[in-house]
């Protein structure tokens, strides 16, 4: 039941680590959007494995096959299903955890919830199920780049551990941050951070961080009261992605700490448009945007999958050791990027086109 997200644009993601592949379908998509394979393909790569000293070495291509919903490049409204297909699996890295749970892991809650789990690679709690949100993430750019001519987002390395950049939101592009492996715009701080991943990499260990995101160009009126806020969802989006265990949006706990006359962003008239002299509120007032950036953070623990020997039971209740053979990521952040724009995007692109269908005004 937990594998559908979305309401009017609606996606579905299945498929295994170590099965025949993953995938997606797409309900809900209008018709006539501009749609390619290699639009698609490009933010998958960005995804990959293997694309750097930094991440899992499995070597997996990722190449995207539209199977439906797409005719001589445009969506034609109806279901589009989207499908990789695995290649490097190597389940017999996983054998020795068919009878022992990971610790940290969703080894022993699948177990506990479904009496069954697919013990290769993690199954269905692998990272690798977030090709699909990918994959879908990059047909609802193309949807809300109609809607939204100044439309973009913009998710970068913030922290790794203890290490945190100095980045300004409102004017970082793509482009900054796709030029370093570690997907940090501060170069120098970029630097530091690669050092300490492959630190913990070669100690067998791992390390987590932050990833803040800035989506620009939404117009005022996105959202749903009371259940269905903005930033409701979007925070839904963000702790449904491996590994996620924290979500603030604009001032977050820092205002805790501050007073009402110290967070209010006050409103003026610039460009004949009502726009906030400050942005503490992250682009979101009472569960709907406000026609600001809206920018928020996301915390990523350190992986559960470690080389170290840890301590842990097996499936039938004797205390046991592991230490995961297999291929990890040191440090999820710098594949995570790509997978917070894509939830970014399917959340503002249901709710786009939920403002459309009860005729709500855009400034």
């Amino acid at each position: 039941m937990g594998n559908t997200f979305g309401q009017l644009f609606r996606v579905t993601t299945f498929g295994e680590s170590h099965g025949g592949g993953i995938g997606v379908v797409i309900d809900g998509c209008p018709p006539k959007i501009d749609i390619s394979e290699a639009e698609i393909q490009r933010e998958l790569d960005r995804r990959r494995p293997g694309q750097s000293k930094l991440t899992t070495q499995r070597k997996e291509e990722d190449r995207c096959e539209i199977l439906s919903g797409v005719f001589e490049g445009k969506t034609l409204g109806t279901p589009i299903a989207l499908a990789v297909r695995n290649k490097d699996a190597r389940p017999e890295d996983y054998s020795e955890i068919a009878g022992k749970f990971r610790p940290s892991h969703a080894d022993y809650t699948y177990e506990a919830k479904y009496g069954i789990r697919n013990w290769q690679g993690g199954g269905r709690a692998s990272a690798r199920e977030t090709i699909g949100r990918v994959a879908a993430g990059a047909v609802a750019k193309k949807v809300l780049s109609t809607l939204y001519a100044d439309f973009e987002i913009v998710a970068y390395v913030r922290q790794i551990h203890d290490i945190v950049a100095k980045i300004d939101r409102s004017t970082v592009k793509m482009k900054d941050v796709e030029k370093n492996i570690v997907r940090c715009p501060d170069a120098a701080t970029a630097k530091r951070m690669i050092s300490l991943i492959e630190q913990v990499r070669d100690e067998g260990d791992s390390i987590g961080g932050v990833i803040e995101c800035v989506a620009r160009g939404i117009a005022p009126g996105l959202g749903e009261p009371v259940f269905d806020k903005l930033e409701a969802d979007l925070a839904k989006a963000m702790l449904s992605i491996p590994a996620t265990k924290g979500f603030e949006i604009g001032s977050g706990f820092a205002a805790t700490r501050m007073r009402g006359s110290q967070h209010n962003d006050p409103f003026e008239m610039r460009d004949k448009r009502i726009r906030t002299t400050t942005n503490n509120s992250g682009g979101v007032q009472g569960g709907i945007s406000n026609g600001e950036d809206i920018w928020f953070r996301v915390a990523f623990k350190p992986p559960a999958t470690i080389a170290l020997q840890q301590k842990t039971v097996t499936s039938s209740k004797k205390e046991s050791a592991l230490a995961a053979r297999g291929r990890h990521d040191p440090c999820v952040l710098p594949r995570a990027v790509p997978i917070v724009e894509a939830m970014v995007a399917l959340v503002l692109c249901d709710h786009a086109l939920r403002q459309q269908a009860i005729g709500g005004r855009s400034q």
